[in-house]
């Protein structure tokens, strides 16, 4: 249910119909947004992955939640297809249908790292590990791995 953070906002965990969690939030203070984070840079999730029962279908909800729309949909062969989101013409993630042996539906993150080969020797010293990857994609390349307590994310750079 919805709970106070004192000094920083109201905040609520939801699920959407598929069951893949995500939190709204609502700061204290609107009155000063401050300035706009570079979403491209290191350190900031620049891009928001679905894996969803049903894409579209998904993509329908959010649009009615937060305004986002389709920007465009790539053709993954056996993998069906990935719909690219945006909002105001921005493009925000993508969202695909989850593979069966996937045990829940759910939102990766992808953070941003300079070069992604030495991200993952960092990770690795961590006590992290890689799941899948590195693997090359039109903009880079990605990884998606788990941090020492499991937690599931996903790396992205410009180079190797």
């Amino acid at each position: 249910p919805p709970q106070d953070i004192p000094d920083v906002g109201r905040f609520a965990v939801l699920a959407d119909p598929q069951g893949a969690v995500f939190i709204v939030m609502r700061p204290t203070s609107m009155d000063e947004p401050g300035p706009q984070a570079d979403m491209s840079a290191p350190g900031y999730a620049g891009w928001h992955e679905l894996n969803a029962a049903n894409h579209h279908e998904a993509l329908d909800f959010y649009s009615r939640m937060f305004g986002w729309s389709k920007m465009d949909e790539m053709d993954m062969g056996p993998d069906g297809s990935y719909l690219l989101f945006g909002r105001d013409g921005v493009m925000m993630g993508g969202m695909m249908n989850a593979h069966p042996d996937m045990p829940c539906h759910g939102w990766a993150f992808y953070f941003n790292v300079e070069a992604l080969d030495e991200a993952a020797e960092r990770l690795n010293d961590g006590g992290g590990r890689i799941l899948n990857g590195p693997m090359q994609v039109p903009d880079g390349w990605v990884l998606q791995a788990q941090d020492p307590q499991g937690a599931y994310f996903c790396l992205n750079a410009p180079k190797r």
